[in-house]
């Protein structure tokens, strides 16, 4: 379980500080899929660098189980991030100069992952191991990004806005993938996302505003990404 506890993150000097994270508080269940829903500026990209450990709280925790990692050493949540966390972006972040395997294989090493090639599979991708980022459409390499982050087998994913720079077309086959591959790998998702549609997808939904959490809510029957609207 991951369990954030009264959450304050500024940015700026204390004089002139702007606060983007006003007290925030939730807890995330193993094996949920989580949408924090908002519109830009609401603090929900913050969050979720705050919650992955990417970036420190001014004040409050973030408890994975028993271990709060804004109270570990920069050199101590560097490794829990690479032992337990997944990364995808709206920008896909591919190394140009590497090949899509050895892209994919990036992840996997971290964590000493033979088996990376399975996830290269699941994605749809298997086909095009020896192509480099310049030869794929956005979706192919927003799929290489996919498949690097499951590369390293985390317990959590974290995604911010992952299918913004996507038609629609290939922003449902890329959320597809995603959610098929957490129903056979079992791991939590957190998404950060405006587009409320996708929020059906989620099994909890935290609706932000002002750096404030306005609504929490569990949708009875999830949707998959080929029942939203767009």
């Amino acid at each position: 379980m991951i369990r954030i506890d009264n959450i304050y993150k500024s940015y700026g000097n204390k004089e002139n500080a702007f606060k983007v994270l006003k007290g925030i508080s939730f807890s995330v269940e193993n094996g949920d899929f989580v949408v924090l829903l908002g519109a830009s500026g609401s603090g929900k990209s913050t969050l979720l660098n705050v919650i992955s450990g990417l970036e420190r709280p001014d004040s409050g925790s973030v408890f994975y189980d028993d271990i709060d990692i804004s109270e570990l050493s920069d050199e101590k949540v560097t490794r829990f991030r690479k032992e337990n966390i997944g990364f995808i972006f709206q920008q896909y972040y591919l190394l140009p100069n590497l090949s899509v395997d050895k892209n994919v294989k990036m992840g996997a090493d971290l964590v000493n992952n033979k088996d990376y090639r399975r996830v290269l599979e699941a994605v749809g991708l298997g086909e095009k191991c020896n192509k480099y980022p310049h030869e794929l459409s956005g979706g192919e390499q927003q799929r290489v990004s996919v498949a690097r982050a499951l590369a390293k087998k985390p317990r959590v994913l974290f995604l911010d806005e992952p299918t913004g720079a996507l038609d629609e077309e290939t922003g449902r086959l890329v959320l597809d993938y995603i959610c098929k591959l957490q129903k056979e790998l079992h791991f939590t998702i957190v998404m950060v996302t405006h587009n409320a549609n996708i929020a059906d997808m989620a099994k909890t939904v935290i609706r932000m505003n002002s750096g404030h959490i306005v609504e929490t809510y569990h949708n009875e029957t999830q949707k998959n990404a080929y029942e939203i609207g767009w």
